[in-house]
């Protein structure tokens, strides 16, 4: 078994295809060229994996393509899947993050868009609908922009309860829904929001990313703006573990996909720099749920090194050993079959990686 990578780029979409030690890899030529292509799902529920990619046309706008093939061919419909209700007074900018739903949900796929928005398809992701019980939440007008726009970034599944969501944005935070997305409340308990005049509002944290723990669905990661937490109560509160990592910035964390207390983070320095602390390529990695990370970097390009990795430009694949990726802004983009120990170079020369999803195929 190998992996198809599949690597979103400022200006279209790559696969790349690595042989059975995912230490060689073959790079296919660009799909959808000159697009941006923000995220990528994987609806790995059926016989074949399906395929999503949020394209991004600078002339047409945002839309969705289907492959159920591989990426050998897609399915772009001549309307935008992902579109605001005419009483909503709302246009879609971007599609942010696109997120299978729990097992028991077959055909569920859920869309984070900008502005901060879900939704939800019951046909696989060829048609969404608003969830309004998140759009219409009092909050939502005081959600602010982040750097990179007002977002919802990350969404997560409860993988034994479809009726549990978790979604994160910037800046606005974690909310949460028990009733499959009637109604939601914010969790950002213990996240601090160091530049409110109250640090530790109900909500309005720039959360960066929130990745759910292999081995307990209560037990959560954050990577915030300024704060590296964990939760062990899905939400009802968050702890820092930052004390080890030489930064507490950055934008990716992933979780090991079978292995408990397990993750992967990118330290960068402050946000007026953003940049790889002391500039060496490095991945920081806890195998203790965040109480301790150490640095791996075999592989890596050495200093000085600048380039940044984003949000969605991180994930692991779900093999024995677990292999880990990441893309930078450089159009790197860099392998792992063993969990971090050493590192191999898939491709460079690509423009600036947006997302990065590992395919065991």
């Amino acid at each position: 078994m190998t992996v198809l990578l599949a690597i979103g780029t400022q200006k279209g979409l790559f696969l790349a295809t690595g042989d059975d030690e995912r230490r060689s890899w073959r790079v296919g030529p660009a799909l959808f060229p000159g697009t941006a292509v923000y995220t990528i799902g994987v609806d790995s529920r059926g016989p074949t994996p399906r395929l999503l990619a949020a394209v991004d046309n600078s002339h047409f706008g945002p839309s969705v393509a289907v492959s159920d093939d591989l990426g050998a061919t897609w399915h772009e419909p001549e309307s935008a899947p992902i579109a605001f209700p005419e009483d909503a007074g709302a246009a879609v900018e971007r599609v942010w993050q696109l997120v299978p739903g729990s097992a028991a949900e077959p055909g569920v796929v859920y869309a984070g868009t900008q502005p901060s928005a879900l939704f939800r398809s019951a046909d696989g992701g060829r048609s969404f609908e608003l969830v309004r019980g998140l759009w219409e939440h009092p909050h939502r007008p005081q959600w602010g922009a982040g750097f990179g726009g007002q977002a919802i970034h990350t969404i997560l599944p409860h993988p034994d309860d479809p009726r549990r969501l978790l979604v994160a944005m910037s800046t606005g935070g974690v909310y949460r829904s028990a009733d499959g997305g009637a109604n939601w409340s914010p969790a950002n308990q213990g996240i601090k929001a160091y530049f409110f005049p109250d640090p530790w509002p109900e909500f309005g944290q720039c959360v960066h990313r929130v990745a759910r723990d292999a081995g307990d669905p209560e037990q959560l990661y954050a990577q915030n703006h300024h704060g590296v937490y964990r939760s062990t109560d899905g939400g009802d509160s968050w702890q820092s573990i930052a004390d080890t990592l030489p930064s507490d910035f950055g934008f990716p964390i992933v979780a090991h996909p079978h292995r408990p207390g397990t993750v992967w983070n990118f330290p960068l320095t402050a946000d007026s720099e953003r940049h790889p602390t002391e500039l060496r390529c490095r991945v920081y990695r806890s195998t203790d749920a965040g109480d301790t990370w150490q640095p791996q970097h075999v592989g890596l390009p050495d200093g000085p090194y600048y380039p940044v990795v984003l949000r969605d430009a991180m994930c692991a694949d779900r093999l024995d050993p677990a292999g880990v990726y990441f893309g930078t802004r450089a159009g790197e983009v860099f392998a792992t079959n063993d969990e971090g120990e050493s590192w191999s170079t898939v491709v460079t020369h690509l423009p600036d990686v947006l997302s990065v999803r590992a395919v065991a195929v």
